[in-house]
């Protein structure tokens, strides 16, 4: 089970893992915690902007949702479809029924139905601050945390992350795939070389290569998202050698498993 903060997460950053699982022949469910309203309208139309529309914004990517999880091969796809809460600052983050502003405990009752319905040996979401910062991936973190809690359940559970070594690379392509050319803005740069972390402290590689042309496809699906193209204009080719292993700090283990590991199911199987 992967919980997601947003339609297109889940083939950023667990495309290749969701993938490779499912062809396995592991059951895979993708837990989606916003309808992602504040995302991009047509024509790159941004929140706030004349013409945004985040009832149809919403609609739309629910549309590219379902067609990245045919890509993906996912088993099934659980809807949470709180208001998408923007980024961090936005006042959007206090709209009422945002999930910035919904209670924890009442996130995480719904999600504690999910877990005991299906039962998962593994779950995924994201670090305590959201990887990046993010309102809802933060607030993923906090209701998967509690949902478990709230469960007798034991399984393994992971959060994603990235090491400094891929960042640094990461910052390579950038400046090569840049907007329109454009050099990144230093700040920027200087921010996402502290996201992830160091190589030594993740404990868990999954090399997904083999899938790197259905997590590009899955992606494609989100095309809408301005965010996006700038992976889709690298080209599968390169976007396969740059994010060809997902990365993760194993946070909940029964299994006694070793790490490093290079498989979520280690200890399972």
């Amino acid at each position: 089970m992967a919980v997601h903060a947003h339609p297109d997460d889940e083939a950023t950053g667990t495309g290749g893992v969701l993938a490779r699982y499912a062809a396995e022949g592991i059951r895979t469910v993708l837990v989606t915690c916003t309808d992602g309203g504040c995302g991009d309208g047509p024509g790159g139309v941004k929140p706030g902007d004349p013409g945004h529309d985040g009832a149809a914004v919403a609609l739309m990517r629910r549309q590219e949702l379902e067609a990245s999880c045919e890509v993906l091969k996912i088993s099934h796809l659980e809807m949470l479809d709180y208001a998408d809460s923007g980024m961090m600052g936005w006042p959007t983050n206090d709209a009422p029924g945002s999930f910035w502003q919904t209670p924890v405990e009442e996130g995480a009752a719904r999600l504690a139905e999910l877990l005991r319905r299906y039962q998962p040996d593994v779950v995924v979401t994201y670090d305590e601050n959201g990887f990046y910062g993010h309102p809802d991936h933060i607030q993923a973190n906090r209701i998967t945390m509690a949902a478990l809690a709230m469960t007798a359940l034991t399984p393994k559970v992971y959060w994603t992350t990235a090491p400094r070594s891929m960042m640094q690379r990461f910052g390579e392509v950038i400046r090569e795939f840049g907007a329109d050319g454009q050099e990144p803005d230093p700040a920027e740069a200087a921010a996402m070389a502290e996201i992830g972390l160091p190589d030594e402290e993740i404990t868990t590689w999954v090399d997904t290569t083999a899938f790197g042309g259905q997590k590009f496809d899955a992606l494609a699906a989100h095309a809408s998202q301005g965010e996006n193209i700038f992976f889709l204009r690298m080209g599968q080719e390169r976007f396969t050698e740059l994010m060809g292993v997902e990365t993760f700090v194993r946070v909940q283990d029964t299994t006694g498993a070793a790490v490093p590991e290079n498989d979520l199911f280690a200890g399972l199987r």
